[in-house]
């Protein structure tokens, strides 16, 4: 936990994250930066929003074509 003096530079945390997913797809072909990053969300704590939110996509994709 951080004390009143310590602040929280979110920039850094930002750069830093972007610079490790650069490393960590570098090389990958398209496909493969896709596989990775399906990977990732299924295993990170937002997986069960990540699936709301492709049901809910899916859902209006078909209301879509349904009213075309």
């Amino acid at each position: 936990m951080m004390n009143e003096n310590e602040t929280l530079d979110c920039i850094a945390i930002k750069r830093e994250a972007q610079a490790r997913i650069y490393e960590e797809i570098k090389g990958m072909t398209h496909q493969e930066e896709i596989e990775y990053f399906r990977n990732a969300i299924s295993t990170s704590r937002f997986r069960e929003w990540w699936n709301n939110v492709e049901l809910l996509s899916k859902a209006k994709y078909e209301n879509d074509l349904v009213a075309d």
